[in-house]
């Protein structure tokens, strides 16, 4: 039988697992280390997620290991050039639901910019006094998106409902973005210097790494509202907080930060009054998480099958022949 092993299940998500591999060994937390081999040394599949991270160390002391799924777009957790040397399969999920990431965009900015949480507080108190809670309307607003894959897409199409201007840039320009909803595709210094908002939908690369520093928030309106839900890598936390100091950001709104496990690395920025920062939850709703789960699962079945992998990733040359799952 083979011995599959998932690891970081959430609670409300272990039932599923068992439910489509009964003899699926689950395990909730974090691992890593001798911790993470003694828990995975006789599994021939893993699914995992961002926060265990596979060195090449790691799937070295794993011998049985042939498949590893990664319930997540990004899989910069693990060591793919030890996987391709060992033969070993490496899965992500190419995309659990952009729409979610999307919503969180515009959940971050509307609770912000109606003062959502301070109205709360007022009611809270007994005060049913609007002084104080004066809002920005995003009708008529530019919205610049840098990155219209597909989060970014979905962010030009809510945009589009609030009756936002859209710039956007990318290296790829999407056609029905330009036609149904009237993007603008321009270059990174037009759309910093015209936009009253900026949201990020890059991957983190060395191109992209703090595409937004010093000299991009000179070059951007005063008061331009910034969000991040993509990489905290993308932005220079020294020049943000400069940034918001002197007024030249009125709000940021991050779902990512630059070391995000670092709290003290972050507690200034985190702490600022005109900083809203949730703890990397943009991905975390029903359909995304039921999405991931069902990404994986179809992965260990065309393994199992000997079938072609339809999500693994790319960069891998594996030929996958490997006999039948047995349950």
């Amino acid at each position: 039988m083979t011995h599959i092993t998932f690891l970081e299940v959430d609670k409300e998500d272990r039932a599923s697992v068992l439910k489509r591999f009964p003899e699926a060994s689950v395990i909730e937390g974090v691992l890593a280390g001798k911790e993470l081999v003694k828990a995975c040394i006789d599994a021939e599949v893993i699914s995992c997620f961002i926060h265990t991270n596979f060195t090449a160390e790691i799937i070295e002391a794993l011998p049985k290991l042939k498949l590893l799924c990664t319930r997540s777009v990004g899989y910069d957790h693990i060591d793919t050039d030890a996987c391709e040397k060992r033969g070993i399969a490496v899965c992500n999920v190419p995309d659990y639901g952009s729409h979610v990431v999307a919503e969180h965009v515009f959940a971050l900015l509307l609770s912000t910019l109606r003062h959502i949480p301070e109205g709360q507080k007022k009611t809270g108190e007994g005060i049913f006094d609007y002084h104080g809670l004066r809002g920005m309307a995003l009708k008529g607003k530019t919205m610049g998106i840098i990155g219209t894959g597909k989060i970014g897409r979905c962010v030009a199409k809510i945009a589009s409902g609030f009756g936002m201007k859209i710039l956007a840039v990318d290296q790829c320009r999407t056609l029905e973005l330009v036609e149904r909803f009237g993007v603008a595709y321009v270059a990174l210094p037009e759309l910093l210097q015209q936009s009253d908002v900026i949201t990020l939908h890059l991957p983190d690369t060395k191109e992209t790494e703090h595409i937004i520093d010093a000299s991009a928030f000179e070059s951007m309106k005063d008061g331009v509202v910034l969000v991040n839900t993509a990489r905290g890598a993308l932005i220079d936390s020294h020049a943000l907080l400069d940034a918001l100091k002197s007024g030249k950001v009125r709000y940021a709104l991050l779902d990512v930060l630059e070391h995000e496990q670092n709290f003290e690395e972050n507690r200034a920025l985190i702490s600022h009054p005109r900083v809203v920062a949730t703890p990397h939850i943009a991905f975390y709703a029903d359909d995304s998480m039921k999405n991931m789960y069902q990404d994986s699962f179809q992965s260990i079945d065309e393994w199992a099958a000997g079938k072609i992998i339809e999500h693994m990733i790319k960069s891998q040359n594996i030929i996958c022949d490997l006999p039948k799952l047995q349950r």
